[in-house]
C-alpha cells in the first residue's frame, strides 16, 4: 500500500463508469493505477503494477471473463480482489479468490466504505462486518481471518 493509500487497479469496459471510478479514487485518497477493459489487459497490468485491489467488472469487453481475472489475480499474493457486478449470481460459490463482491449499481459511499473496509485491513485494523452494500466471500467474512485475499 502507498502512502497516500490503496493502489487500485479498474477492471471495467465501460469507459464512463471506469472513469467515473478513477475519479472517485483519487478524491478518497487512493490511486488509480490503471483501467483494463479486458482479461488479458487486466492481467498483465496487474502483473506490471503489482495494485493492492483490484476492482474487477464480471462481464468484460472480451465476455463474461471477469470470473478469470479474478481466479488470475488473486493467485497473486498481495492483491485483494473486489467484484463490481450487477450480477451477483454470475459470481462462483467460492468467489472465484476474490474477497467480495459490491453489487452494481453503487454509491460512491460504498466505493468508499468497501476501500476503506480493505485498508483498514491493511493495517491491520480488527475485522468489523462489512459495509452497507458488500457481500464478503464465506472465506473472508470477519470472524475468519484466513482468506487469503484479505490482508490479516
Amino acid at each position: 500500500m502507498s502512502a497516500h493509500g490503496l493502489r487500485v487497479l479498474i477492471v471495467e469496459d465501460e469507459a464512463f463508469i471506469a472513469l467515473e471510478l478513477e475519479c472517485l479514487l483519487e478524491e478518497a485518497g487512493h490511486v488509480p493505477v490503471g483501467v483494463a477493459m479486458r482479461s488479458g489487459e487486466a492481467i498483465a497490468l496487474a502483473r506490471d503494477l503489482s495494485p493492492d485491489v483490484a476492482l474487477v467488472d464480471i462481464h468484460l469487453a472480451d465476455g463474461p471473463t471477469g470470473v478469470a481475472v479474478a481466479r488470475a489475480l488473486s493467485a497473486r499474493s498481495g492483491t485483494t480482489v473486489l467484484f463490481t457486478t450487477a450480477n451477483a449470481k454470475r459470481v462462483p460459490p467460492d468467489f472465484a479468490g476474490a474477497a467480495g463482491i459490491i453489487a452494481k449499481p453503487y454509491s460512491e459511499r460504498v466505493i468508499r466504505a468497501a476501500l476503506a473496509y480493505v485498508a483498514g485491513r491493511y493495517h491491520g485494523g480488527a475485522p468489523t462486518g462489512p459495509p452497507d452494500g458488500v457481500v464478503l466471500a464465506p472465506a473472508g467474512r470477519p470472524d475468519d481471518a484466513s482468506h487469503p485475499d484479505l490482508p490479516a
